[in-house]
């Protein structure tokens, strides 16, 4: 693979001993960078969600434009990252992953201090413009940087974890911070982290990219972003205001003949964005498939159980936040033992028995009522059912980018991510909205929880089949 003549694709200290995962300073401090970016994407995701009918009131957003606070976020960072995924291949990762944290962090200083609604949601689309680059990239950067064997199941192990806490701590900050330094310290807590990061970054991280220098596919990228745009807007849309909406069957509709034309326009070009190939890979098909399902059914079982634990328990938001918190600790001891797991069980295996074990902790959901003693059913089966989710995460990003060649990473890992955002996007909206449109809440949480506990356990099923023939593991 062509490197830049004075970097390397990997840290020179690295050992390449493949029953040694054992990590060198240097290498420690490139995992610190790339997971402490995710981090700061990964808490942007949600620390503005307890937020939003302070800074409507604040800013004069009316309660309908306040779902624009999240899609102007969704939209660029879902759109866009399987175009930046690849320029990175092509024009430098770690160029490339600089400048969507610069461009984070500007944009967020520009959220913190929003002057109106237009300012606002500019800062919060700028903001999602620098995720879309940070997180392929910064994806990339890890897998080149650490090679296939222990070495990687750990990085990509602490990687799965450090997601989920962003989550999970950006939940409960979020609540914090509006209640006692208001809304706008959500938006200057990323400011801060990220501007950590970014002095750190270029002394650290190496550079890499593809040998050849091929023309970038503009037709692909011009498809697909706009399909994926289309896709997340009427998703995203949905959400809030329902599937009759005539521009969300519109842009739904346009989405899907976009993303089909994409295919044709791949299946021609000698060079194309996505390689179509790499998509009839056993292993990056239904790595994704595993990966869709476990981000999108899980976002949708924190969703309805925040309503649940608010709206039927009647818990405060600090204290909801507390029942995520002891999510996001389990998730962290799962997210350091899942490399162990897989080391012994191999990544398909893990794969599947995590998204069975996730299908079945949410069925055990189903015993949830209206007694004050449900929060204890809730907190241990959302828990468990989260360690499940970690070890879905790791196993799926190594099932999909085992055996993919270093110039490939970037296109590997840019599906990852944007499996990642379009789970994270969809499952609210396909299956959320039926907790908010019952007559009665715990009925449609039920029906919500049944549903997500089915399609995970279908999925189980399904991905261990489609794995079944052949070796996946590295």
């Amino acid at each position: 693979m062509a490197i830049d003549t004075d970097t390397t694709t990997s840290s020179p200290s690295l050992p390449r001993t493949p029953g040694s995962p054992r990590l060198s300073t240097r290498d420690r401090l490139v995992l610190f960078v790339l997971c402490a970016a995710q981090f700061v994407v990964a808490l942007d995701f949600s620390v503005l969600n307890v937020a939003l009918p302070v800074l409507g009131a604040d800013l004069g957003m009316s309660t309908s434009a306040l779902q624009w606070a999240v899609t102007a976020f969704a939209l660029p960072s879902g759109g866009f990252l399987l175009l930046f995924g690849r320029a990175g291949d092509l024009y430098g990762r770690r160029r490339l992953f600089l400048a969507g944290l610069a461009l984070f962090a500007v944009a967020s200083l520009l959220a913190t201090f929003a002057w109106d609604p237009a300012s606002f949601l500019t800062g919060r689309a700028l903001q999602g413009l620098g995720a879309a680059a940070i997180v392929p990239t910064g994806m990339s950067l890890l897998t080149t940087t650490f090679p296939e064997g222990p070495a990687r199941d750990r990085a990509l192990g602490v990687s799965g974890t450090v997601l989920s806490l962003g989550f999970t701590v950006g939940m409960v900050a979020g609540g914090v911070l509006t209640d006692t330094l208001g809304w706008r310290s959500t938006m200057g807590l990323l400011t801060v982290f990220a501007l950590v990061v970014l002095p750190l970054a270029p002394g650290l991280l190496p550079e890499s990219r593809t040998p050849e220098r091929p023309r970038l596919d503009v037709p692909g990228a011009v498809t697909v972003t706009a399909g994926l745009l289309s896709l997340i807007y009427a998703l995203s849309t949905a959400a809030d205001h329902g599937f009759g909406r005539a521009d969300v069957i519109a842009t739904l509709i346009a989405g899907l003949l976009l993303l089909t034309a994409f295919v044709a326009v791949e299946s021609r070009t000698p060079a194309p964005l996505v390689s179509l190939p790499m998509l009839r890979r056993r292993t990056v098909a239904w790595g994704n498939v595993g990966g869709l399902v476990t981000f999108s059914m899980m976002s949708t079982v924190v969703f309805v159980l925040t309503l649940y634990l608010q709206e039927t328990l009647r818990l405060s938001a600090f204290e909801t936040g507390l029942v995520f918190g002891v999510q996001g600790v389990l998730s962290a001891v799962a997210g350091s033992c899942a490399p162990k797991v897989i080391g012994r069980w191999g990544a398909r295996r893990t794969l599947v028995g995590s998204l069975a074990g996730q299908g079945a902790l949410v069925a055990a959901l189903l015993g949830l009522n209206a007694h004050t003693w449900s929060v204890w059913l809730a907190t241990a089966a959302v828990s468990l059912a989260s360690m499940c989710h970690l070890g879905a995460i790791v196993s799926y990003g190594l099932t999909v980018t085992s055996g993919v060649p270093d110039e490939e990473q970037g296109l590997a890992t840019g599906l990852v991510t944007s499996t990642q955002q379009i789970g994270l996007t969809v499952g609210i909206p396909l299956l959320g909205v039926l907790a908010t449109t019952t007559d009665d809440l715990l009925t449609g949480v039920h029906t919500v929880l049944a549903l997500d506990a089915a399609i995970v356990l279908t999925a189980a099923v399904l991905v261990g089949l489609g794995l079944r023939s052949g070796p996946v593991e590295p």
